[in-house]
């Protein structure tokens, strides 16, 4: 029987998860409520197992994506990935969140070759996740945290074509409002499906991560602050 894989996507709002056989999508189910992943990621697992027809012990492995995005939604991903295979004593994949967003939207485009793919994640104030990929998820320009600003993708502008999406897109739009070499789209948010896509490929690789010691690619470091004493 062909490998069932389950997948999660966490790293935005939307907690999403995702089922293939061979890379084929079987089902999937997200919810979109503000802060929920850490309740309902376990319930929406089992939930479409039970749908599909399925249990955790049909299952070859569970992939996760693997960042950048919210801090938090990775730290749940990741978690309950890692328990899943911990558990049943399976493989875990981790899937990047830019490249599957990249998939994601190139398997809806049309005449996608035209294009690089180029997925943007809010960060804070200008800046964005982003990073850049040709049609087939070939990589361009590799994950990187970037400061906007009118010369941004100048080097690749001056050859191609990008078509901008995610959360962070809108704050380049007025930058390059004035190139006709830019185009944009709306709604655009992760999803568990193109996670599943890119993982039937790391499965039959076998890029298998570390259950015990595996991480989110956050990108950047994760800064936190300790309270102050009360005097």
């Amino acid at each position: 029987m062909s490998a069932l894989i389950l997948s999660l996507e966490t790293s935005s709002p939307i907690c999403s998860v995702a089922l293939h056989r061979a890379g084929e999508l079987v089902g999937q189910s997200e919810l979109r409520l503000e802060k929920s992943h850490s309740s309902h990621v376990s319930v929406l697992t089992h939930q479409l197992l039970e749908n599909t027809g399925h249990s955790l012990r049909d299952l070859a492995a569970v992939a996760v994506s693997d960042g950048p995005g919210s801090y938090t939604g990775l730290r749940i991903g990741a978690a309950a990935a890692k328990g899943l295979c911990f558990a049943l004593d399976i493989p875990l994949l981790a899937v990047s969140t830019l490249q599957a967003l990249a998939v994601q939207v190139a398997a809806t485009t049309a005449q996608p070759e035209r294009y690089l793919f180029c997925p943007m994640l809010d960060a804070r104030r200008m800046e964005v996740y982003t990073a850049l990929y040709t049609h087939a998820a070939e990589t361009v320009l590799a994950p990187t945290p970037l400061i906007l600003d009118e010369h941004s993708f100048a080097e690749q502008l001056a050859h191609h074509q990008l078509l901008c999406f995610g959360s962070g897109a809108d704050k380049f739009q007025p930058l390059v409002a004035a190139s006709p070499q830019v185009q944009f789209l709306t709604g655009v948010q992760p999803s568990a499906i193109a996670v599943g896509a890119l993982a039937y490929e790391a499965y039959q690789r076998q890029e298998f991560r570390d259950v015990a010691y595996y991480e989110p690619f956050y990108l950047k470091e994760v800064y936190t602050t300790t309270p102050k004493p009360r005097v």
